[in-house]
């Protein structure tokens, strides 16, 4: 009976700081970008939100560039359709 006791009492000790150490993982760190003023909060950090962050950045960084560069494609086109008219 006490074995059965200290079994029971030890898998409920067990999944209750699981639950404990989930509620970590799951709590999100807000950080948009890296400067100077935030350094000590990017540093406090785990190696995984790190990467994800910069690898969000990254893609962010990504897309303006492509938006960017169909931008400038269209005004090529505008202004070389432009010079053909005139010649």
């Amino acid at each position: 009976m006490i074995i059965f006791l200290l079994i029971f009492i030890f898998f409920n000790l067990r999944n209750f700081l699981k639950l404990k150490k989930g509620e970590k993982v799951f709590k999100q760190k807000k950080l948009s970008t890296f400067n100077k003023k935030n350094l000590n909060n990017w540093m406090n950090l785990t190696k995984k939100e790190r990467y994800k962050l910069s690898k969000q950045e990254s893609m962010n960084y990504l897309n303006k560039r492509k938006i960017l560069l169909e931008e400038i494609r269209k005004e090529y086109k505008k202004i070389s359709k432009g010079k053909s008219k005139k010649i």
